[in-house]
């Protein structure tokens, strides 16, 4: 099989129908081999029904249900679980990715050999109150990952199936899946500019309480991809700076004691210098980070799968 397609959803039975048929004239028109994979995520309208009517009529399309909304990276980690075709395409279901994308994003996969390419919605129709925060969160993301690409949280991706199998999403990680490939050693992440729809029906899913999670999900992936395995190496040497800088600090206090006594000065109490208490402080939370890191090797070598989520249903 060429490819599968991963189609995350939620209360969107209103665009099914024309999403489907659209990608299946693409399909056709470019003689590629395909599967259409929809995850209904929880969804409360008659979105499964409009699957299951769909499957009926076309042998390419698979329908997985959850029993309650688990977030688009859950659909996404159970869609690329069942993905079979050789490259794997993710786009929303709301129309605003545009199905005549794939044939060129399959071929810079299949031609060109990249591991994942992301798509950029370089003429976006949203909102300013959406564009400007988007723009901030994409320039952070880069500053951050390494990675130069324009933009992260673009829902029309192309990945080898390689890629799809050996990288773990979990939370609200679905916007980070080229920093989580790279770290994963897919290092060929290529980017395409893509085209932008109006949304044609239902209304966006999506908050300004998005960005502000988006900022604490890119502060969570880089101490993941870069200490998910090695925490002691991040809470062991900044436990260590602040214990040695606390340390030598009190003992310089000490130090200036004893040599005011030995000549006879009068010298104040070190429980009386204020530097005193901070030298202390640092020596306290240089100990505390320490074993934090203790812990956390601990935990990251007994840590249990964090996909957690139940399928009602499937075709």
């Amino acid at each position: 099989m060429d490819i599968s397609i991963i189609i995350p959803l939620y209360n969107e039975e209103e665009s099914l129908p024309e999403l489907t048929a659209w990608i299946a004239r693409v399909m056709q028109a470019n003689h590629l081999a395909y599967e259409i994979i929809l995850v209904d995520d929880g969804s409360r309208d008659r979105s499964w029904s409009v699957i299951e009517r769909l499957a009926a009529g076309n042998p390419a399309i698979r329908g997985i249900k959850f029993r309650r909304n688990y977030g688009k990276s859950a659909a996404l980690h159970r869609g690329f679980e069942a993905a079979a075709g050789a490259v794997v395409i993710t786009m929303d279901a709301d129309l605003q990715d545009s199905p005549d994308e794939i044939p060129a994003l399959y071929q810079m996969i299949a031609a060109e050999d990249y591991d994942l390419v992301s798509g950029w919605k370089k003429k976006r129709h949203d909102p300013l109150s959406k564009t400007i925060p988007t723009k901030l969160f994409n320039a952070t993301a880069r500053r951050f990952s390494g990675l130069k690409l324009h933009d992260f949280n673009c829902g029309l991706k192309a990945y080898k199936n390689d890629v799809v199998k050996n990288i773990e999403v979990y939370g609200e990680m679905h916007r980070y899946i080229p920093i989580l490939a790279k770290q994963a050693g897919f290092n060929r992440v290529g980017e395409r500019a893509v085209e932008h729809q109006a949304r044609k029906y239902g209304v966006s899913k999506f908050g300004l309480s998005r960005f502000i999670n988006g900022f604490l999900d890119l502060l969570t992936v880089t101490f993941i991809t870069r200490f998910s395995k090695k925490p002691m190496h991040l809470f062991g040497a900044i436990g260590t700076l602040l214990f040695t800088a606390g340390f030598c600090s009190a003992a310089w206090i000490g130090i200036e004691k004893w040599i005011a006594v030995t000549r006879g000065i009068k010298a104040p109490l070190v429980a009386s210098n204020p530097y005193f208490y901070i030298a202390l402080a640092c020596m306290i939370l240089g100990t505390q980070l320490f074993l934090a890191g203790f812990l956390a090797e601990l935990i990251s070598r007994n840590a249990h799968d964090r996909n957690t989520y139940h399928v009602e249903k499937e075709i």
